[in-house]
């Protein structure tokens, strides 16, 4: 590579770390080496120091060129899942100190009523009341006891506490004992981490706001430490910029802005699929999209609606819950590494357990022993034995047969061929589940919608997915096994700020609304201006939690425009009206959360644009034996070099296409088209012929 400025997206996945460049020129680079989960920063260094010397560079001069390095870390999500975050206090209202454990008292499962709860981040003993108390309205009706929050602590110095959290009652509407706890603690006790509520999650629900609270504390002393680590390293190396880390929300943030927050990491790696989510929605010509990244361990399904990506103000990690605004990304257990097992009763299954890095799918030749998907699609003739991933692991076929014909094959009594085609459907039956999830159970029609089959192992379910959820085509992009981190080179750096705002939607509220917006939008456009960006290159995006008076979800709108009382009602009801087919025409609405999105926009980098070929495509590389669906069975296949198709160039299936990041597979009656940015197409081919008979460049209608 030439001397240039460049962005760089690194994204820890559980497999391998995954490194995209993307030149000012248009060119774009992708490299992986293997993760190390022991120490999340080994991989993210190997990744760099390969890419400078396969471009041909020193890591010095290759970090200097960098104008933005763009990071998703796992690791506040692991820290949460594995339980490994710091002994943590908790102080509440006195009285209140169980409202953590007694939950809402909803259950993921309706009728299991005897499956328990996670246990909480913070042991009973460990949650302590303080003398005070704020009321709904935010005006103090008990002063804080200065000796009540002594008292606490000297139970958390006892027990070792590394980390506290502050939540009092009512806190959103008033942070004034929070702040003034804070300030006591780290006077007395200045060596301990303190969060507060206030600063955190400031909206209304106690149960949300200390659980949030909690598990930022949580965390807080594992991951700022490695963010931190972490830019020193790569500042010593040679990087000249802040190092920027993707937030839930899908934007990125420099570390000394994140580090106090960083709950709001938890989705830090798959909500950068967002900035590819937009980039690959301009070559599609659609604005309807929904998007399954299938990695070695699980599958993460984003959507994207009008070219807006969903968007949720809570998740739930492992049983905890996280209010903050983040991507709406639905994840089940379904990867290359997805484990296939034979049960009490005798069916197959397909997960949870995956095979991680380490050991791996039995062909990786690491030591593991159970059949996964990866080896059923080896086992299938959809990927080829031999060295993958530029030579970091070989596929070993024997292993593979070995281990389906072991755990699956004899247990069921079928030929290893039909117990791999029924792990890979029943994978398959999966993934279209959860994008239902996140589409038809929304109330938005999945034919509507394009199909971005991304990740290492998403092309080759991509085919059968869209076509059984009757999707208007399926989109394959040629990066779309380094998905999210290509995405990090599209990100914009962007600050969410909530406030709590209880009260009726009535006359005369707009322009106390306005007001209030605009005190929340200075707090988020002043952490902007200090990372650098011009009020030019801001933009805010405003949006309202609502809700009938007694109902128990709220439901989220924008306001792009007016804020007076009738806009906001008939947006409400419109929302409503989709979500749960019907509103009150009269229904009294109360305003829950102000939200304010300031983004700092960034240019986006396109790859470089191909010219348009005419004729036929290069001969296939290479012909064998592919399953390619239960319809088909398995046919001698053509299997195509990505390197070699242009845009223009159109394949019937059944084909596979290798490419440098993953295998796309085209099933039997579909047509895979380049698109003119050089990413793949597939639709029917009867479709794509009339689409070609019209002269039209872009798609529509139903069924893919």
């Amino acid at each position: 590579m030439a001397d240039t400025s460049f962005r760089m997206g690194i994204d820890i996945g559980g497999t391998f770390t995954d490194l995209v460049v993307a030149a000012a020129d248009g060119r774009v680079f992708a490299f992986k080496a293997p993760s190390t989960p022991a120490d999340p920063s080994v991989g993210v260094i190997d990744a760099i120091q390969g890419a400078a010397r396969a471009l041909g560079h020193e890591t010095a001069g290759f970090l200097r060129g960098c104008e933005i390095l763009v990071h998703g870390s796992t690791i506040a999500t692991n820290t949460l899942l594995e339980r490994k975050g710091a002994r943590l206090g908790l102080l509440t209202t006195e009285g209140f100190r169980d409202s953590l454990e007694i939950r809402r008292g909803l259950r993921q499962d309706v009728w299991n009523h005897r499956a328990p709860f996670p246990a909480p981040l913070v042991p009973r003993l460990l949650r302590r009341g303080v003398v005070e108390r704020v009321d709904a309205a935010g005006r103090v009706q008990v002063p804080l006891d200065e000796a009540s929050v002594h008292a606490a602590l000297d139970v958390f110095r006892a027990e070792g506490v590394e980390a506290i959290a502050i939540c009092f009652l009512h806190a959103f509407r008033n942070p004034e004992h929070e702040q003034a706890c804070r300030a006591l603690i780290e006077r007395a006790w200045p060596q301990v981490w303190v969060s507060c509520s206030s600063d955190v999650a400031p909206v209304l629900g106690e149960y949300e706001r200390s659980a949030t609270v909690a598990a930022n504390a949580y965390i807080a002393p594992r991951t700022a430490p490695y963010l931190r680590a972490l830019e020193e390293r790569l500042t010593g190396l040679g990087l000249q910029r802040p190092l920027l880390i993707v937030q839930s929300n899908g934007g990125a943030l420099q570390v000394g802005e994140i580090a106090s927050r960083p709950v709001q990491m938890v989705l830090s790696g798959p909500a950068a699929g967002v900035g590819a989510i937009r980039h690959y929605g301009d070559d599609t010509g659609a604005r309807n999209l929904v998007a399954i990244e299938v990695g070695g361990t699980s599958c993460d399904v984003t959507l994207m609606r009008d070219g807006v990506v969903q968007m949720t103000e809570q998740l739930d990690v492992d049983g905890n819950c996280i209010a903050i605004p983040s991507v709406e990304i639905h994840t089940i257990g379904a990867g290359g590494g997805t484990i296939g097992h034979v049960d009490a009763g005798g069916m197959l299954q397909a997960g949870p357990q995956g095979a991680g890095a380490r050991p791996g799918p039995a062909a990786y030749g690491f030591g593991g022993e159970r059949p996964t998907v990866t080896d059923a699609q080896l086992v299938l003739g959809r990927l080829a034995p031999g060295p993958y991933a530029g030579g970091a692991i070989a596929l070993d076929l024997q292993r593979a047969v070995a281990a389906i014909d072991t755990h699956l094959a004899r247990p069921l009594g079928l030929s290893v061929e039909q117990a791999a085609a029924g792990l890979i459907r029943l994978v398959e039956q999966n993934i279209q589940h959860a994008v239902e999830r996140v589409s038809i159970e929304r109330g938005y029609d999945i034919r509507d919608f394009t199909l971005i089959a991304a990740g290492g192992a998403g092309p080759l379910h991509g085919a059968a997915v869209g076509r059984a959820l009757g999707c208007a085509a399926v989109y394959v992009p040629r990066l779309a096994g380094v998905f999210c981190a290509f995405g990090m080179c599209n990100a914009d750096v962007r600050i969410d700020r909530l406030l709590g705002w209880y009260r009726r939607l009535a006359d005369g509220t707009a322009d106390d609304l306005e007001r209030a917006y605009r005190g929340v939008e200075a707090q988020a456009t002043d952490a902007l201006h200090r990372q650098g960006f011009a009020d030019a290159d801001i933009v805010i995006e405003r949006s309202l939690a609502l809700r009938y008076t007694g109902q128990q979800w709220p439901v989220h709108i924008d306001c792009p425009g007016a804020l007076d009382a009738a806009t906001l009602r008939r947006d409400f009801q419109v929302a409503h009206q989709r979500l749960y087919g019907h509103f009150q025409e009269n229904g009294e609405i109360e305003i829950l959360t102000l939200k304010v999105a300031a983004s700092g926009r960034l240019a986006t980098r396109a790859a470089q644009a191909e010219a348009r070929v005419t004729g036929a495509p290069p001969p296939p590389k290479a012909r064998r034996p592919v399953w390619i669906s239960p319809a088909t069975g398995t046919v001698d296949t053509p299997v195509h070099d990505g390197a070699g198709l242009r845009p223009g160039h159109v394949i019937d299936g059944p084909a596979i296409v290798d490419e440098a990041t993953t295998t796309l597979l085209v099933e039997d009656g579909q047509r895979l088209r380049v698109t003119a940015a050089g990413n793949y197409l597939i639709e029917p081919a009867a479709r794509a012929e009339a689409a070609a008979g019209t002269g039209s460049d872009t798609h529509g209608g139903h069924g893919a």
